[in-house]
């Protein structure tokens, strides 16, 4: 069945393009993966790891982009889709990591994508995550999700960009040259590369400056190779099992936020989207997800920012973004690349990263728009937001004695929303909200008809 367009593409989804062209816009998309770019670093930074361990991180999270968004645009799904890291797989990866090691945190993720992808296999044109996509991808949901994540997130980015790397005043100044560029070109870049880049090219310029006046340490990248396969289980190979019950928690977060993205090109592309063709498309985000923590990459889900970039520029050719998909499938290739990028001041990354986590943050807030706000909902919202952040400040003596991992998970900001978030919504919205309309329209139709008894009496 075909669905009718609402005009948003200029090129098609099933359209190809020359190319030069092709090339173009598919080299937008990759400057959008913002958290490919900052995630993997932060990861080594939180856990001590060396430049090397880092760039084999930055490699894996590159190939499990290219990977996943290859699936996406293919067979599997046949919709522009690009997906990259996402920001709550980094706090539950650095969280189990502390508790359980770098391997069991990977392995639990790759054990977490198996089981989400067996579930959400179209057999006989039933599959069971897109049957829960309604209770769990309402917008009061993912708005307020993002804001926690934001909120989580905001101690990470400012507090870095005070001689983060021990170049004293330098770390500084590089970090708010970073700042002010992201800043001018998203303002002043209009729908152009420049805006979609600009992470990117504040990073690039306040990296310059940086190693400019403090210089840089080559000696890791002159050690590197040029070509080189990421090996399997680079930190190890584990699984904890209450480590794979949060990293389940992360998929339902992806895996949603995905079938969010699914609906709104499928309509601007005038296209139906079938439960099998959602669970398709779950199960090659899934596999691609396992197969790349394999090798140390980060689980991803769509990014919003090269929807975005689709919307604006009305190229809804999937075979741009599977071209997207096959370049950072070769950048992953390229081990001097993921060096380079580890070996970048970490005041800079602090920089970009402070302005990432606030767009994440706002974004949440964007999304709540569309949110009708009465008692329920309020209620929904406030108490998963208020409960979740100040889950941050419990005391230490609360969690003594406990497995590592029930402290991660009641001190993790993010977690905890999820859960309240999902659960509230069912209770409230699901299980409630019908009961008391129910009741409220019986009363108005009492009502209706005391009146209608009245007025003949």
């Amino acid at each position: 069945m075909h669905v009718e367009s609402d005009g948003a593409f200029a090129i098609d989804i099933e359209q190809k393009l020359p190319p030069r062209q092709l090339m173009l816009f598919a080299f937008q998309h990759l400057l959008a993966l913002t958290g490919i770019w900052i995630f993997p670093v932060l990861i080594g930074q939180a856990l001590n790891l060396s430049t090397v361990e880092v760039g084999t991180i930055i490699q894996a999270c590159f190939l499990t982009t290219g990977l996943v968004t290859i699936l996406q645009s293919g067979r599997m799904l046949r919709l522009p889709v690009v997906q990259g890291p996402t920001a709550v797989f980094f706090v539950v990866l650095v969280a189990g990591a502390h508790s359980y090691g770098l391997g069991a945190a990977f392995g639990s993720m790759a054990v977490a994508g198996v089981i989400f992808a067996l579930l959400s296999l179209p057999i006989r044109g039933w599959a069971l995550l897109p049957r829960l996509a309604p209770f769990v991808s309402a917008p009061v949901v993912f708005g307020t999700l993002l804001v926690i994540i934001g909120g989580q997130l905001a101690g990470i980015g400012l507090p870095n960009w005070f001689d983060g790397d021990g170049s004293g005043g330098i770390g500084f100044i590089s970090a708010l040259t970073c700042a002010i560029v992201v800043l001018i070109s998203i303002i002043f870049g209009g729908n152009t590369v420049v805006r979609r880049g600009a992470l990117l090219i504040g990073i690039v310029v306040g990296s310059i400056l940086h190693i400019f006046v403090a210089g840089i340490d080559l000696t890791p990248i002159r050690e590197t190779p040029l070509l080189q396969i990421v090996q399997p289980a680079p930190f190890g190979l584990g699984v904890a099992w209450p480590l794979v019950g949060l990293m389940l928690l992360a998929y339902v977060q992806a895996g949603s936020e995905a079938m969010g993205m699914y609906s709104l090109l499928a309509r601007w592309g005038g296209q139906s989207l079938s439960r099998g063709r959602i669970g398709r498309g779950l199960f090659g985000e899934f596999v691609g997800c396992a197969i790349g923590a394999l090798f140390g990459g980060l689980g991803t889900t769509s990014y919003a920012e090269n929807v975005g970039i689709i919307r604006v520029s009305g190229v809804g050719s999937r075979w741009v973004t599977m071209t997207a998909g096959i370049c950072a499938i070769i950048v992953g290739l390229i081990p001097m690349f993921g060096i380079l990028i580890a070996s970048l001041p970490s005041t800079v990354l602090a920089a970009a990263s402070t302005i990432l986590f606030g767009i994440i943050a706002i974004s949440g807030i964007q999304m709540m728009r569309d949110v009708v706000w009465d008692e329920l909902n309020l209620m929904v919202a406030a108490v998963s937001f208020i409960v979740s952040l100040g889950c941050a400040a419990l005391p230490a003596a609360l969690f003594s004695g406990k497995d590592p991992i029930v402290q991660g998970l009641f001190t993790q900001p993010i977690l905890v929303g999820i859960i309240l978030l999902m659960v509230l919504q069912v209770v409230v919205n699901v299980l409630i909200r019908p009961c008391l309309e129910r009741k409220a329209n019986s009363a108005a139709q009492e009502m209706g008809d005391q009146t209608i008894q009245g007025t003949v009496e």
